[in-house]
């Protein structure tokens, strides 16, 4: 299909053509959320099937997006941006704690959002995973947005006199993909580990990075 579909305009059931859109591309999301994330997953489902589960019709469907692959797109970013705005909250409050305490309130953050439901797991690591092109730049371009927010806690803690003064962007880099290997192989069930022990290793790894061995801060 070329395009989307034009959707109806004006008020309708006490709620305007955009409150209408928001609802309906809310309740496509939230049906991608159990089929993608659970089963069949991505591959596995059809236009139909989706809208379906949404409660709304094909048409409908193609007034929000032009094909699955524009509905995993939106996910996928849904997903990241709420494990990100989970992670600056906890930031907000935890900002002024020593480095070992900071890191660890912060992934446990992104852990209880992301690793707190399997279907966002799956969403992250597993369905957006070779299905194109377009989906592999932004999985990539997303991902980098983690590695400059890691970055930028390191280079505070730098200043703070908290981690060795380096470039951390390939480490961080090598990290990042750590973390998603660990959560995934976690969720599988291949890591015979609870939550909290799979944030206490990233969290130590993090750290190993930051504070190699030998390592003295600037008062020590």
């Amino acid at each position: 299909m070329a395009g989307r579909l034009k959707a109806p305009t004006g008020r309708y059931g006490g709620k305007s053509a955009v409150e209408r859109q928001a609802e309906r591309r809310r309740r496509f999301l939230a049906a991608a959320l159990d089929l993608f994330g659970g089963t069949p997953g991505f591959r596995g489902t059809t236009v139909a099937a989706l809208s379906e589960t949404a409660g709304l019709s094909t048409r409908q469907f193609y007034e929000e997006f032009r094909t699955l692959e524009d509905v995993l797109a939106a996910l996928h970013l849904q997903v990241n941006d709420w494990a990100e705005q989970a992670v600056l909250s906890a930031y907000a409050t935890v900002g002024h704690l020593p480095l070992d305490e900071r890191v660890t309130a912060l992934f446990r953050a992104y852990a209880d959002y992301v690793g707190g439901d399997p279907r966002r797991i799956r969403i992250t690591f597993v369905e957006v995973i070779g299905v194109s092109p377009g989906i592999e730049e932004q999985r990539l371009t997303r991902r980098s947005r983690w590695v400059d927010l890691i970055c930028a806690e390191a280079d505070m803690s730098v200043a703070r006199g908290e981690a060795a003064p380096r470039d951390y962007r390939v480490a961080v880099t090598a990290f990042i993909g750590g973390v998603n290997g660990l959560l995934h192989d976690w969720n599988a069930g291949w890591v015979n580990a609870t939550l909290d022990e799979v944030v206490d290793e990233l969290v130590a790894q993090l750290l190993g990075i930051l504070r190699p061995r030998g390592w003295q801060p600037p008062d020590g």
